[in-house]
């Protein structure tokens, strides 16, 4: 069975009005997750509205009844692992173990630079992922204390306290086969895949289930998603004003799912045979609260 999700760009113009819309309309119309990106800024100006994700989450732990909440993802380049586990875990007792943390090593130069964050070069980007990955892992699942001492984090007696109520679901997000699939294997419960062709992430699926097996883990050990761009619209015109200006053909060849209701059915279904568990939607139209009820409706068919 595919589950739909929504996935919210939190800077691209979110404030609190729009927020609280979204979060109660996703929860009562049936969505599994609602989902937020943790930026500061667009990659590209103009600056817009910008509602910290933390922040935003911990209100819809407390504001919704049942969909499942999440990052997607917050970067480690500006978020400190220890408050990071504190955080997602005092989120995830709030909501009744809702919550999935969703992970990533940061890759937006203008917030880093604006902000005075260090993003690093590839190499060491994720050499400190990595570093931050095994203290977050460790506190949500360990009760003995932690003494680390890595290249970019040094800890002594660190413990998460209290302790998780439930297990929180580790996501980590990317595409790149040998450092992402390869992090994925080792720590995470699920892989999100940004943007991906079909064939591609076809591709890249069959090889995560080869590397969880080398890491003593079974393929079904890791839910399979990807996040991608959404421009439904409940008939032709509601579609055609979504894609007015956009590059048709750049947007097919990302695969980037648009249409209307049968169209969307098809290209999920496509989706699911190349082995996607969950689709996150990008719903960039944050005040369509309108036609995000008429992509309820494709839910319908995949719960069949």
């Amino acid at each position: 069975m595919l589950e739909l999700a929504i996935m919210i760009e939190g800077q691209n113009g979110l404030n609190w009005s729009r927020w609280k819309k979204i979060a109660k309309a996703a929860d009562e119309l049936g969505f599994v997750g609602l989902y937020r990106s943790d930026h500061y800024t667009n990659a590209t100006p103009p600056d817009m509205d910008s509602l910290e994700m933390w922040t935003s989450l911990t209100w819809a732990a407390t504001h919704t009844q049942r969909i499942q909440l999440g990052s997607l993802v917050t970067p480690l380049s500006f978020r400190e692992p220890t408050m990071t586990a504190r955080m997602a875990n005092a989120v995830d007792e709030l909501s009744g173990g809702r919550f999935t943390l969703g992970l990533g090593a940061g890759w937006q130069e203008r917030e880093h630079t604006n902000y005075g964050f260090n993003l690093l070069d590839l190499q060491n980007r994720f050499a400190r992922f990595e570093e931050g990955l095994k203290i977050i892992t460790h506190l949500l699942t360990n009760d003995r204390p932690l003494n680390f001492d890595g290249a970019y984090y040094k800890l002594k007696e660190a413990v998460l306290l209290p302790r998780p109520k439930h297990k929180i679901p580790i996501l980590i997000g990317g595409r790149g086969e040998k450092k992402t699939l390869s992090f994925v294997a080792k720590y995470a419960d699920e892989w999100n895949a940004l943007m991906l062709p079909r064939p591609k992430y076809a591709e890249l699926n069959h090889k995560l289930d080869e590397m969880l097996l080398k890491n003593n883990r079974q393929p079904s050990d890791v839910r399979r998603s990807i996040m991608t761009g959404c421009f439904f619209g409940k008939d032709e015109a509601a579609v055609k004003r979504k894609l007015e200006g956009r590059n048709l053909d750049q947007l097919r060849e990302r695969q980037v799912i648009m249409g209307t209701k049968n169209e969307v059915i098809d290209q999920l279904g496509k989706f699911a045979e190349a082995g996607v568990q969950r689709v996150m939607l990008q719903w960039l139209d944050l005040d369509d609260v309108e036609n995000l009820e008429a992509l309820a409706e494709v839910i319908k068919t995949f719960e069949r």
